[in-house]
């Protein structure tokens, strides 16, 4: 079994983090290496710009696709967008719980106006009378972090 993960880690491939992230088109998982050398998968749910003491941030919120000790099946995990010392991009687990909870919020008010968005979309279609199919919106994104909107009010 150890030597599969050796071949899987050899098949790939360094690209930027950020080419990624802010790929709209792009729907595979997100694999990440941690301290000890092993894959995690990530699903990303979102990248959020965020401004802490007076610094832009870039910030993305991935929802771990593999177990991991600690993390809920219903949790996701807000990263910060750095550079190592090469000027490489990486990102790292927020550390800072109040700039990691900021970011949610933010999160889910844009999850919210998003939402507000669609519904009003529907109406207007409706009342063109007009007869398309209506977006499915993802259950995983309402319960980012095992909380909902509700909840962090």
């Amino acid at each position: 079994m150890e030597e599969k993960k050796t071949e899987n880690k050899e098949e790939l491939k360094p690209i930027d983090i950020l080419d990624v992230l802010l790929d709209q088109d792009n729907r595979d998982p997100i694999v990440l290496m941690d301290e000890n050398g092993r894959q995690l998968t990530f699903e990303q749910i979102a990248v959020i710009p965020y401004e802490v003491r007076k610094e832009k941030r870039l910030y993305c919120v991935l929802k771990p696709m593999d177990k991991i000790e600690g993390i809920g099946d219903d949790e996701a995990i807000v990263f910060v967008v750095d550079q190592d010392k090469d000027g490489n991009s990486i990102i790292k687990v927020e550390e800072d719980e109040e700039v990691a909870i900021a970011v949610f919020d933010k999160y889910y008010d844009l999850l919210e106006d998003a939402q507000k968005e669609e519904k009003a979309e529907k109406a207007a279609s409706k009342a063109s009378a007009t007869k398309a199919p209506a977006k499915k919106s993802t259950s995983s994104s309402a319960k980012v972090a095992g909380k909902t909107k509700k909840s962090t009010k």
